[in-house]
Formats: C-alpha cells, structure tokens, sequence
C-alpha cells in the first residue's frame, strides 16, 4: 500500500494552502507535490524498509535546485527566499519525512550557517555544491550530556601552530554520514571566558570540519523508530586537525550562533511538521470517502466528518504560524518567538492528525506499508527534534517576561 496521490496538481491550479502566496510559490508548490507524489512516495516504503537514504532521489532535488532554494545565485543556489524553502519542505513532508527533514536539515542546519556566519572563501569554497545538492552538510551540536544545554559541551578544539586540534563526541546529527557528506559544522570548547554574571563560563565557537578527513568517524547509523530513512549518526573526533581559518563567525560566538541557526532551523522544521499534517488529513478525508461499512462511507458518521474537521483546523493554525515566521525572516524582522510558536504548534498538530488518522483507518492504519502508519511513527520525533517542545515553551515564556519560571 503506498501513498494515494490526491488532488494531484493541474498546471494552472493552487495547492490548497498557497492561496494567500506569490504565484512564483505557488508554482513551486505545485512542482515540488508533482515530484512528491510521482517519484518519493512510490518508493518510501521501499526505502523505509531498507533503511537507507534513496541518493538518487536526493540527486533529483538536486537538479531540481532544491537543496538551493534560499542560497544567492553567486554561490550557486537559486536566489529564493526562505518561504520558497519551507514551500518545498511542506510538500515534501505530506509523503516522506525522511526526505523532507534530509532537505530542511540539509540547508537549515548545513548550508546557511555557513552563509549566514562564513567567510567569502568559506562561501565560495563549500556552498556551490551543497547548493547543487552534490554535497549535504551537518551540525554537530547535541552531545550526550549537551544540546538544550549547550553550556555542557565538552567537545574542545585548542588552537595549535595554526591548526585546531578537535576532540569529542557528537550524537543525533543528521545528514552526517552520506556518501555526499562534505562537512560537519561543529560546537567546540575553545577556552573559557568570565559571563556577564562575573561567573567563568566555556567559550563556545564553531568549527568547519571537511569530510572524510583523519581522525573523524561517523559510528553506524542509529535503529529509529522512525525517520527510517534519513542519515542519522553519532560522530567521533580524535584529534582532528583543521586550519585555523576554518573557524566559522568570531571566536566564542558559537553559542549565539548556533541559537540564530537554530531559531531559523525551526521555521522550516515547522514547514516538515505541517506538511506531515497536512498528510494525514489528505488520507483520513480519503479513507473516510471510500470505506463503506454497514452500507455507507465512514465519513458519513458524524463523528469521523467531525475528527477530520478538527484535523483541518490544526493544519490551517500551523500553517499560518509557520507562514508568519517565514515571512518575518524574509522581511528582516524578529521571529525568536514566531518560530519557536510554528514548531510547537506545527508539531503538536502532526502528532494529533497522525493519531486520528491511523484511527480513522484502523487496523490498516497500523502497517508500515501504509503513509499513515510511518507518519504514526515518525511524528513522535517533531517534538523533540530542534528543540523539544519543553525548549519552545521556556522560548515562549521568555519573550512573554517569565525569566525566572525555569532554569535555563
């Protein structure tokens, strides 16, 4: 059983949640479902069973430009903005979260801290082929004891005769471990500094590791529950030797970095979340027009008509929310708080349709081979990855002036 294709495009029609969007992305919405439907979800079971990442269907987003959608055309992207990203990471994820989370993290969390925070020669050097989707790029933040507390990184880089000498541990990053892996961005001790508080406190800066390089291992690959497909590995660094110049924004500005990169990361993390929503409400509203029990489409069942109606409104929420977001980061303005509400109500909406939808279809809602069943799965990771849901609601409270109501 795969994916059913509803509502499949016509040349000239708009994708239901592109109405209020520019023409240009509403063409793009339209393309991006196309391929969607046509050439990822027919194969995602297949894919999700193997647990491998489909290469040739990510050289596809390549040649599509994808992987390039808001990087400026001089460093080989398409000169988008960042709605264009989240455009294509929704329609993506309706059908394959593996796939869309590859692209989000790809350029959210790859490609775009370099270009927000890099070097002409760093732009110009990594940028073109991560924009062709030739080479995907990770970001080694998270540690066993380190990642909503960042301050626990004990990853160190010491600065050596001009070389950065990187030992540590790295865990959870995606996209590290690809045949097209070209680099990680790494968070490292880099020393120690006195805080605003009088208090000494790790100096945290952020590294470019180009890969394969001696010394850094990729370990095997995580067994998820989900997200079976994408590239998932906890990294090494044992005495990993980098220039100098590879040091990426000023030293000992990795932590506002990082949070910078991560506040943008959230927007088209919210992007994934409501494109899997919007996934599970498209099969719950197919289900419920062609099951016929007791003589009748379960949708008839005021009930189910009434679930599906509930679902609808989760997705129109998160999707607004995540549009604001989108916009005010094309438009310049400040959106710490508008991304951190699109990711905690786009992935409490996923979450929510995923249980109703497999309800809807019951037992064949529980079978890998069916969408609903792997949303099911993969959703339960849109609460805690970039940023747990815990993360958004301290983000939240914060800008609503609660500082003291919790520890971080």
């Amino acid at each position: 059983m795969t994916t059913t294709a509803l509502n499949r495009p016509a040349a000239d029609e708009v994708v239901d949640g592109t109405e209020m969007l520019s023409p240009e992305h509403q063409e793009l919405a339209r393309t991006v479902r196309r391929f969607a439907d046509e050439v990822v979800a027919p194969a995602s079971y297949e894919y999700d069973t193997a647990r491998r990442l489909p290469m040739e269907i990510i050289a596809q987003m390549g040649k599509m430009g994808l992987f390039g959608l808001p990087i400026p055309v001089e460093y080989g992207g398409q000169g988008k903005d960042y709605m264009s990203l989240c455009v294509a990471v929704e329609q993506l994820g309706r059908v394959d979260q593996s796939i869309a989370v590859t692209l989000e993290a790809g350029l959210g969390l790859g490609a775009m801290p370099i270009y927000r925070f890099g070097t002409e020669e760093q732009k110009r050097t990594y940028l073109p082929a991560l924009a062709r989707g030739e080479a995907l790029a990770a970001f080694g933040l998270t540690e066993a004891q380190a990642g909503s507390d960042a301050g626990a990184t004990q990853t160190t880089a010491v600065l050596e005769d001009g070389w950065w000498r990187i030992d540590g541990t790295k865990q959870y990053i995606t996209n590290s471990g690809t045949p097209i892996t070209s680099v990680v961005t790494v968070t490292c001790v880099t020393g120690r500094k006195v805080g605003k508080d009088g208090q000494e406190k790790p100096e945290l800066s952020t590294i470019i590791v180009p890969t394969p390089i001696d010394g850094f291992t990729a370990l095997p690959a995580y067994d998820k529950i989900g997200w079976n497909t994408s590239d998932t590995h906890p990294l090494v660094f044992d005495n990993v030797r980098v220039p100098e110049g590879n040091l990426l924004g000023a030293r000992g500005k990795g932590f506002s970095n990082f949070l910078s990169v991560l506040d943008e990361g959230r927007v088209a993390f919210a992007a994934l979340c409501v494109g899997a929503a919007q996934g599970c409400l498209e099969q719950a509203i197919e289900r419920a027009k062609t099951r016929v029990v007791f003589g009748r489409p379960i949708g008839d069942n005021q009930h189910i008509a009434f679930t599906i109606a509930r679902m609808r409104s989760r997705v129109h929420a998160a999707r607004a929310v995540m549009h604001d977001a989108a916009r005010r980061i094309d438009q310049g303005l400040p959106f710490t708080e508008q991304a951190s509400l699109a990711k905690l109500i786009g992935s409490e909406a996923a979450v929510a349709n995923a249980n109703d939808a497999t309800q809807i279809w019951g037992g064949a809602g529980f079978m890998n081979e069916n969408v609903v069943a792997r949303h099911l799965r993969d959703c339960r990771i849109l609460t805690l990855g970039e940023g747990s849901t815990e993360v958004q609601l301290a983000i939240i409270a914060r800008s609503l002036g609660f500082e003291k109501s919790f520890g971080a």
